[in-house]
């Protein structure tokens, strides 16, 4: 990247800001450049950035860098990944008493549950597992401005029956939710209180909706064009392939989000080269690319294979989304990662092709292996934790009180729907003091 390159978009800090901060004011962790620049200080998408550019100019400075995942584990994540493989720990307080020291933090915890979720799959909220997870993690739901969380139920492929929408519909009606398509194919319902979530997932799943992991990181979603079923221009079933792929990789936690694309012809109205793993038709069968994302930081996926049949390209999305799981390091994206492979000898792609698709390594059929258990071993969270009268006790807005409603969540209408009102700009904090008093 160039000097004048923005990394944090939120407060316009370039990299030549990051850097200099750096080697003129000391700046010798992600902590020391926030506080001298505010780079990382808003949305913190760019924090990964921050520390990569933290390290690479102290080491162009000669000076050692300590890459340990945080104060807890002295190892990096790619590291702790292997270790608990080896050693087949599957409880975070047996992993910190052998190999780390203290309790643990918001860093090392989250990147642990999602390691022990490809180890030793057990559901978010299940014992200890429940200590370990983000904010979004430990309700099953994104947390929003205002308090309240988003539902986003699983449509694999963007394919819903006209059936299901109208269950949607009515459920957002009768809880009032505000409703919006995402980019991802899917429909976001916005403003649930916490102790409504639960009642509006026992109706979604009673309609054969599950959790499309929009709070996790893992697969989010495997959009698609209509394909060769409806479009006259589609040499493939690329809807019926997204299905087949989504369904397979629902549920699997990662370093990051995952997401993907299948296009049914070269005219690519999926947008699968800006994906995580992309897939565009052929007349011959599947084009496989990967390594692309968009965001504040676009890049195009590269080709790794081409004219597969789908067999073939299922095993090597298999194997290239668990070697990403196994050497990745903590919120690094695959197009990120993909460039962090390159070495002196080869482009991280040609490595990458190597495992992948030449199994150089000999990791192929175990690394199929991981993924078969992971599919094995799937369950939709929110079914299990609807059974769970433990699990569910943990939904309730206000724990020492059987008052639901919380009097501090005031909304403004907003294009027929409604949202959450701007405290001392729709209504004073005076107003909402007085409603909660």
């Amino acid at each position: 990247l160039p000097d004048s390159a923005v990394v944090c978009s939120c407060n316009n800090i370039s990299k030549g800001e990051i850097t200099c901060a750096v080697v003129e004011k000391d700046a010798c962790d992600v902590a020391a450049v926030k506080a001298c620049t505010r780079a990382g200080t808003s949305c913190g998408s760019c924090v990964p950035m921050i520390q990569s550019l933290v390290h690479s100019t102290l080491e162009r400075q000669g000076i050692a860098v300590d890459k340990s995942l945080c104060e807890h584990f002295s190892y990096t994540r790619r590291e702790l990944f292997d270790i608990i493989r080896v050693r087949q720990f599957t409880r975070f307080s047996q992993i910190i008493r052998e190999i780390g020291q203290g309790g643990g933090c918001d860093i090392c915890k989250p990147v642990i549950a999602s390691i022990l979720s490809t180890q030793a799959p057990a559901h978010v909220l299940e014992g200890e597992n429940a200590t370990l997870q983000d904010t979004n993690d430990h309700v099953m739901a994104n947390l929003q401005r205002n308090g309240t969380y988003s539902v986003v139920p699983r449509l694999p492929g963007g394919e819903v029956t006209p059936e299901g929408l109208i269950a949607i519909g009515e459920i957002a009606r009768d809880f009032k939710l505000y409703t919006k398509v995402t980019g991802g194919q899917r429909i976001d319902m916005f403003g649930a209180r916490l102790d409504e979530l639960p009642e509006i997932w026992r109706r979604l799943v009673a309609h054969g909706f599950e959790s499309g992991h929009a709070y996790g990181k893992s697969l989010r979603t495997v959009k698609s064009c209509v394909g060769s079923d409806w479009c006259r221009y589609g040499v493939q079933d690329s809807v019926g392939l997204a299905v087949e792929l989504e369904l397979r990789y629902r549920g699997l936690r990662s370093p990051h989000k995952l997401k993907s694309a299948v296009s049914g012809c070269a005219r690519e109205c999926a947008e699968a080269q800006s994906k995580d793993f992309g897939i565009i038709a052929t007349e011959q069968g599947w084009n496989l690319y990967v390594g692309g994302n968009g965001g504040m930081r676009p890049r195009h996926a590269d080709l790794l294979a081409s004219d597969l049949d789908t067999a073939t390209l299922i095993r090597y999305i298999d194997r290239y989304l668990m070697y990403y799981i196994r050497t990745a390091e903590r919120l690094q994206r695959t197009s990120v990662w993909l460039e962090s492979l390159t070495s002196a000898e080869e482009s991280g792609l040609a490595h990458l092709r190597k495992v992948i698709v030449d199994d150089e390594l000999g990791l192929g059929d175990e690394l199929e292996a991981d993924m078969a258990r992971h599919v094995g071993s799937y369950a939709d969270e929110w079914a299990q934790t609807l059974e769970d009268p433990e699990k569910l006790a943990r939904f309730r807005t206000f724990l020492n009180s059987e008052e639901n409603a919380d009097p501090l969540i005031q909304y403004v209408p907003n294009r027929a729907q409604h949202r959450p009102a701007v405290v001392n700009v729709e209504i004073s904090s005076r107003d909402l003091t007085e409603v909660g008093a």
